[in-house]
């Protein structure tokens, strides 16, 4: 049976959101050359794209670097979207955890391969790397590959296992038994794996099925986070995960 051609217009789409799709891995502010070498395009159609985002405000040229940053529409969609899913009634409650906590508390989710923060503060972040991570390198990570569903749990799924550091597990033997740990504990440790002087504790928001909709991360440093007062942190975000999952997941 002959596929359905692609609609018009369809690859002009997929190039113009791969055009913003690169500054989530290359930087905040990049020239149409970094933009034609990331997707492999000519110049010229990389800058044919880059002139209709800016016309239609999803970029913005710096009059002074000639270089292009996200604009102000993708901020606009970026706070429809916040609204709209309600993410905003969690910042009471997330506040409230860092203040106890002094340490930055939030919420992620999981995007294809990544733990996706959604809301809260976190240490550090200067990019979009701070709001972003590969699943295996973060406690949050862990936490949403722990109680996955069926169908996202497979780890022979996940591309190859980088190691931002050396600490950050590499193999998927080891992933599996870390994960089987963290079940068994009710929580998940990252202990420098994503970023040296970063620990983080994460717990998850479990859906009616008893499936990870999210993970509620508390993240500060070995100084504040300490060994003995792991637990004690575990049980700060515990003490909200409750609340975190009653204005988070959809009704039933």
């Amino acid at each position: 049976m002959a596929t359905s051609a692609a609609p018009p217009g369809a690859q002009a789409v997929r190039r113009a959101l791969g055009v913003l799709q690169c500054f989530r891995h290359h930087g905040p502010e990049l020239g149409v050359t970094d933009i034609a070498k990331a997707m492999t395009l000519p110049i010229s159609t990389a800058h044919r794209l880059v002139l209709a985002l800016v016309a239609a405000g999803f970029l913005q040229r710096d009059p002074d670097t000639a270089r292009y940053r996200l604009g102000t529409t993708v901020a606009e969609l970026g706070q429809l979207h916040y609204f709209q899913h309600g993410l905003h009634r969690l910042e009471p409650v997330l506040d409230r955890l860092a203040r106890a906590t002094r340490a930055s508390a939030s919420v992620s989710v999981r995007s294809g391969h990544d733990a996706l923060v959604l809301i809260g503060g976190m240490v550090g972040a200067e990019s979009s790397d701070g709001v972003r991570a590969p699943l295996h390198t973060t406690a949050m990570g862990k936490v949403l590959l722990a109680w996955a569903p069926p169908g996202e749990d497979d780890l022979a799924a996940l591309p190859d296992l980088v190691r931002p550091t050396a600490r950050t597990i590499g193999d998927r033997d080891d992933l599996r038994a870390e994960l089987v740990r963290v079940r068994a504990a009710g929580y998940a440790v990252n202990n420098g794996e994503s970023e040296v002087g970063v620990r983080s504790v994460s717990v998850p928001v479990l859906d009616a099925d008893g499936f990870s909709y999210a993970a509620l991360t508390l993240r500060a440093t070995p100084e504040l986070i300490t060994d003995d007062r792991v637990r004690w942190f575990v049980d700060q975000a515990l003490a909200r995960v409750d609340r975190v999952a009653a204005l988070l997941l959809p009704p039933l």
